[in-house]
């Protein structure tokens, strides 16, 4: 009898410790098992040195570490939070060119996805002075090359200030609800990806910068609810699908002369110019062009002094060119360029007049970044999907094509920051079961020197929780061999079956199905499959990595081949024994999300439950550089947008639905949500839905996050 007690005993005792190693929403996404980073690496000039950003958010304090590459004992503090030194909190940090300044961001308010206003300080390391580089709410402020000037946007007109005497010039005075100088415009920041729109010249005498006129783009208006009285509209101009851009024009002022002159390129009036800087110890622009169908891609060089204007490069597509950050200058001006032309993305060596010296890189893979090039070596170094489509790996190629090296583990998940000689680097690494580790390598050999960090603790608080690890594989589907990763739960029995959940985002060049440590919705997933769900993904048509035709066999067809390859991928996993074929899900976010209402709507038969957050309802809604890159515009294309818009299909849900959308999304409005219910109410069907009164795109802040994912939760084992 008493071994019968102890053993009952035991067994609740048991069952208690289970019970407290239950993963919960609350403990995900209060981001407690995140694993830590190296902030804000930077190489310092003398390529001996580099250095880290230590925040501490709760305390309030921040600091710049100094540490040498090879020895782990040195370690200075350049600069840290100290109030009787008057030295404020910190969240970011820039170098001046000399390293005798530094940047410091104090506060910020966040305006878009990548923009905000914010206050800044300039620290001395010399003189030990702290000085304000404005009093006001300012953008995107840049020192100099020659560490005397720092340029800035306020209020939509660009400023440069002169250190030494304080002085401030303001360089251009139009900025205004319809004109903006020096940052982009909403559609730029959100499609080409960056908000300062001003270049110095190593010479810090010339600073080039974009100007917006948006007077003829329609406005968009969208309700704040906010905590007063009376909401309001927030304004904003957004050029929809088919509708009018911003104008848009270069110029360049001379500080000298305190002038400003347009930049004009033969026979290019200059569409959309995605991309300018200058040529590194010159006075020669390079710039970017591209037409509004964005097939037609040119690089220019312009001469400053002269006016002289000389194309460099061109390339064409029957569906559209990408933009990307792969140009890389050399010291005799000749240049590395990525491109798709051969069907895959490598990288190409050209002359300075543009003239192909050789291609680098060649195979059925692509390259996915260039970090840098080493004279010392004549290496480029540079990042690959050659091992697996579904990893990085890191590489060192000499210039001449040949002797090619590998300086990372050849699967998971690699990524590297050079020392600026190129004598070191710190190479990033995670897979499904390893978190962010950062060791300290010698490039010459790849020799590991030290483990800057492991993440180690991250692996010991999870292990308690039993989650299971993805499992990576292929499907054939539509005659297309797709990756996939499938996550089972712990326990798994194979004498069982299993609802099915699809999660995917399917967006072109997209990747879901990659093997690297999860972020906290993978936590999510692992979650809720120790449940007793499995949880499949799947890259189709259209995603990225595989070469330019699997991208881009869904030019003008947005959404039909990406629904047709889950929809027929879920029947194909629901033929499997351990699933049970009648409770298959999918859910998704932002162009996710238009993929789980299609695919529910149009495979009844396959689909029971979808979960839609933030969808796009029909491409005619959302901006005109994403949408029409991959589609045209909707008069030219009319079925591309019509045919493959969930709107168009509410009559046919039979399945559960689950419709989330933040009011306050700048993004993908939440005129899509709500187009789509009324479609829904008009077919007399039932579904649910969930409005975030203000929040954007991310719906996060004030518990947000963690509200959504118990309510997608709670829905999905209520109707799964």
């Amino acid at each position: 009898m008493k071994r019968f007690f102890f053993f009952i005993a035991f067994i609740s005792v048991a069952n208690g410790w289970a019970q407290q190693a239950e993963l919960t929403v609350k403990d995900i996404f209060n981001y407690q098992y995140e694993p830590q980073r190296l902030e804000a690496i930077r190489s310092m000039s003398n390529g001996k040195n580099y250095t880290v950003l230590e925040v501490d958010r709760q305390n309030q304090t921040a600091a710049i570490i100094k540490k040498a590459y090879a020895d782990p004992k040195s370690e200075i503090t350049l600069l840290a939070t100290d109030s009787q030194k008057g030295i404020p909190f910190f969240t970011a940090y820039s170098f001046s060119k000399d390293e005798s300044m530094v940047l410091l961001t104090l506060d910020e308010i966040p305006i878009y996805r990548r923009s905000k206003f914010g206050q800044y300080a300039l620290y001395n390391f010399t003189t030990g002075q702290l000085e304000s580089v404005s009093e006001n709410w300012i953008q995107e402020p840049q020192l100099s090359p020659d560490g005397q000037k720092v340029a800035y946007v306020q209020e939509r007109n660009l400023y440069v200030k002169v250190l030494a005497t304080g002085q401030v010039t303001q360089l251009t005075f139009d900025g205004d609800e319809q004109t903006i100088n020096g940052i982009t415009d909403w559609v730029y920041e959100e499609e080409f990806g960056f908000v300062r729109a001003f270049a110095w010249n190593t010479a810090s005498d010339h600073l080039a910068f974009l100007h917006f006129d948006e007077s003829q783009v329609p406005v968009f208006s969208m309700d704040v609810y906010g905590t007063d009285l009376y909401p309001f509209p927030y304004t904003f101009r957004y050029p929809k699908a088919g509708e009018v851009n911003a104008v848009v024009g270069l110029k360049v002022y001379s500080l000298s002369s305190q002038k400003t002159e347009n930049i004009s390129l033969d026979n290019d009036p200059i569409y959309y110019l995605p991309r300018f800087s200058f040529v590194p110890n010159s006075n020669t622009l390079s710039i970017r062009t591209l037409n509004r169908h964005q097939n037609h891609l040119r690089l220019w060089h312009v001469d400053v002094p002269s006016k002289t204007t000389q194309l460099i490069l061109e390339e064409k597509s029957d569906t559209y060119v990408d933009i990307h950050d792969n140009l890389n200058y050399l010291d005799d001006y000749s240049f590395l360029w990525t491109s798709e032309k051969d069907g895959y993305n490598h990288i190409y060596h050209y002359d300075a007049s543009g003239r192909l010296i050789r291609q680098l890189t060649q195979g059925d893979w692509e390259v996915t970044d260039v970090y840098q090039y080493n004279p010392k070596t004549r290496e480029v170094y540079y990042a690959s999907v050659e091992q697996t489509t579904i990893g990085r790996s890191v590489f060192a190629i000499k210039l001449n094509g040949k002797r090619k090296r590998l300086l990372s583990h050849p699967s998971g998940y690699n990524g590297a920051t050079f020392s600026a000689d190129g004598s070191y680097y710190i190479h990033s690494y995670s897979d499904e079961t390893t978190p962010s580790q950062y060791l300290l390598r010698k490039t010459k050999d790849a020799s590991v020197i030290r483990t800057l960090l492991s993440n180690e603790e991250v692996k010991e608080k999870l292990a308690a929780y039993h989650l299971p690890t993805k499992e990576f594989g292929t499907l054939e589907v539509n005659g297309e061999s797709l990756n996939m990763y499938l996550l089972k739960p712990h326990d798994f029995d194979p004498n069982k079956t299993y609802p099915l959940l699809l999660f995917q985002y399917s967006g072109p060049g997209s990747q879901q199905v990659t093997d690297r440590w999860g972020s906290s919705r993978d936590l999510w997933h692992k979650m809720l499959v120790n449940k007793g769900y499995i949880i499949a993904c799947i890259d189709g048509r259209g995603t990225g990595f595989k070469g330019a035709d699997f991208k881009k066999v869904t030019y003008k067809n947005l959404v039909k081949f990406e629904a047709e390859d889950q929809i027929e991928a879920a029947r194909i996993l629901g033929q499997r024994s351990y699933i049970d074929a009648s409770r298959i899900g999918i859910w998704g976010w932002s162009f996710g999300g238009h993929m789980a209402l299609q695919c529910l709507l149009t495979g009844p038969d396959v689909f029971s439950m979808a979960v839609s957050v933030a969808p796009v309802t029909n491409w005619r809604f959302y901006d005109t550089i994403y949408t029409e890159r991959y589609m045209q515009t909707p008069q030219e294309n009319p079925d591309g947008y019509d045919l493959n818009s969930p709107l168009n299909y509410a009559d046919q849900l039979e399945g559960k639905l689950l419709i989330v959308h933040g009011s306050g999304d700048d993004n993908v409005h939440v005129q899509n949500t709500m187009r789509m219910v009324n479609a829904l109410i008009a077919a007399d069907k039932q579904f649910e839905w969930m409005i975030y009164p203000d929040r954007n795109h991310g719906i996060y802040g004030a518990n947000a996050t963690q509200h959504l994912f118990t309510k997608i939760t709670k829905f999905i084992i209520e109707n799964l």
